[in-house]
């Protein structure tokens, strides 16, 4: 498995197909909360499972702050360290950006594989898209 950077147009649009099969079909987030007005500005990431994307994520910074968002992998690449190979990539980015920490918002039930890379939990829970998340934060 190899994580790259999205470097073109077909790139951005494997890694919008991804999105919409995991959070719009999957977890049924409108499309329209999925795919926002952020896009433009992030920085794209894309998992590939020899020459197949697999997995995905996007990162900004907001306020001073490596922002993690849209993580997902495809529902029969996960549990075999994907997830983990994405958020890598993007911890190396930030640091190479001269950040020093990172935030996301971590669906609960994905709470467990965020802990196990370090961040903890700094708010209390909360709605995104109808789906309880919290606010979790890594130093880096």
């Amino acid at each position: 498995m190899k994580v790259t950077i999205v470097s073109n147009d077909n790139e951005l649009q494997e890694a919008f197909s991804i999105r919409k099969s995991v959070f719009v079909e999957e977890q049924q987030v409108p499309v329209e909360e999925e795919i926002d007005q952020y896009e433009e500005e992030a920085v794209h990431f894309l998992l590939y499972d020899g020459e197949t994307p697999v997995g995905a994520g996007r990162f900004r910074v907001v306020e001073g702050i490596g922002k993690v968002e849209r993580i997902c992998v495809l529902g029969n690449h996960r549990k075999s360290g994907s997830g983990k190979a994405i958020m890598n990539k993007i911890e190396e980015y930030a640091k190479l950006e001269g950040l020093s920490a990172l935030k996301l918002n971590a669906q609960t039930h994905a709470i467990p594989f965020y802990s196990k890379l370090g961040y903890t939990i700094i708010s209390d829970e909360f709605l995104d898209a109808g789906i309880p998340h919290r606010t979790m934060k890594k130093h880096i």
